[in-house]
């Protein structure tokens, strides 16, 4: 018998094919947060960059100095809440819209029968329920990307009743990320990688090409498999879709927050692809998935680790 060799190739994401929404669904009740408020909020990359930054993490070589760090930078406008989601047992068992501005009738199908309700109704029922969530959709009509809205169903922290407090203060108000992110905390990045559309086996796989004499093509597998059993198996590198796939980059720190109106961080010919910054900004130590003017969700951290945690930077400028 031969030597044994363990098998390779990840299936951490299986079948390789395109999400089907943007902005990726998440367990909220696997999140944890310790103050009360929204666990996710809804961003928008505008690119990546170097940026100067006075180290504070503690029991650092570098602690005291400037350094410099790779960043990205995003940009958050307001969320508002169009409606409130009650739960029972993990089951859905009644929502209350809240809010029907014009600029949601280009994602949702509004009837006109449709009744705005109002957020007193769920002190009558809570007794029937033991969670509450919100569907938020992003201000995006204020920056320059687009006029469509994101929408998304997002989680709130705190006890019940701190939650249902929290839905009564914001209701039909902006809610900005200022209030809800802080300075040096973490968070994790969840979005779509960049699409690459149909590829072949050797750059979505990275299988070796054949020898230049070889038939049948150099950028394929030698062989399909056995005749038996004779069907294919999944496992065989062939060509496919590559990219456009839910990633989340965790424990990602947050080095910046602010409002362009108050720090301009914008160059002077604008952002590649992406223009200016016109609302709020996040910068966001490391790299998050997708191209620019990708749609991201922003969230508590899944499982904080003490060194992520460590980490605190004083912002100085963009390099």
């Amino acid at each position: 018998m031969g030597a044994h060799k363990s098998r390779d190739g990840s299936l951490q994401i299986w079948p390789r094919k395109r999400a089907e929404k943007f902005l990726p669904s998440v367990n909220w009740r696997a999140l944890k947060t310790d103050t009360t408020g929204l666990m996710g909020f809804i961003a928008y990359k505008v690119g990546m960059t170097s940026c100067l930054v006075k180290d504070l993490t503690a029991d650092s070589m570098t602690k005291d100095k400037k350094i410099t760090i790779p960043a990205s930078v995003l940009e958050v406008p307001s969320l508002k809440i169009y409606s409130v989601r009650l739960y029972k047992d993990n089951l859905c068992v009644g929502e209350i819209i809240l809010n029907s501005d014009k600029e949601l009738k280009r994602v949702l199908k509004i009837g006109k029968s449709a009744k705005i309700g109002k957020i007193e109704e769920i002190d009558k029922r809570i007794s029937e329920i033991d969670d509450i969530k919100v569907i938020v959709y992003s201000q995006v009509k204020n920056t320059g990307i687009k006029k469509t809205p994101d929408i998304i169903e997002v989680g709130i922290g705190g006890k019940l009743e701190e939650k249902i407090e929290f839905v009564k203060q914001h209701a039909n108000k902006e809610i900005h990320c200022s209030e809800i992110l802080k300075k040096n905390g973490m968070v994790d990045v969840r979005g779509l990688s960049k699409g690459h559309g149909f590829e072949g086996p050797v750059k979505r796989f990275g299988i070796s090409l054949k020898g230049h004499k070889s038939e049948k093509g150099r950028r394929r597998p030698g062989s399909l498999g056995p005749w038996h059993p004779h069907h294919v198996v999944f496992r065989v590198a062939q060509a496919g879709q590559l990219g456009m796939q839910t990633r989340i980059n965790y424990n990602s720190s947050l080095v910046e927050i602010g409002k362009i109106s108050e720090k301009n961080i914008n160059p002077k010919q604008g952002w590649s692809n992406f223009g200016n910054i016109k609302t709020e900004y996040v910068i966001v130590r490391g790299s998050v998935p997708g191209p620019a003017k990708r749609q991201l969700l922003l969230t508590s951290p899944l499982r904080a680790t003490k060194s992520s945690s460590k980490k605190k930077y004083e912002f100085i400028k963009l390099e």
